[in-house]
């Protein structure tokens, strides 16, 4: 047995859900908060079988693309704030991150 573990971005949560739980996997889904750009993210955790992790790797694969956006830096924390000049700087968001885990015991009560 695994556990999914994957932390997507909150754009692609809903697709993402919805073709997971019509191949009949069951999903549980927390809302969170990236770090870096302090943004919405949703993580899902998915409880599967040994031979589903290939199919389930692909499902997120199909449905959380990586994308560019235009993001205004943010000042510093420490400094004088009337010298910071704020730009536009590109990143990447999107995408998944996954981290598949053994489980030793599974109890549904």
């Amino acid at each position: 047995m695994k556990l999914v573990i994957a932390i997507v971005h909150d754009e692609d949560a809903r697709f993402l859900v919805d073709e997971l739980t019509a191949s009949k996997f069951k999903v549980t889904k927390l809302a969170s908060t990236g770090g870096f750009l302090k943004a919405g993210n949703t993580t899902l955790f998915i409880g599967i079988d040994n031979s589903q992790v290939d199919l389930v790797m692909e499902i997120i694969k199909n449905n959380c693309e990586t994308r560019k956006q235009i993001v205004t830096a943010q000042p510093p924390v420490t400094g004088a704030p009337g010298t910071f000049i704020p730009y536009p700087v590109e990143v990447k968001v999107g995408g998944a991150t996954v981290f598949v885990m053994d489980i030793e015991k599974y109890v549904k009560l």
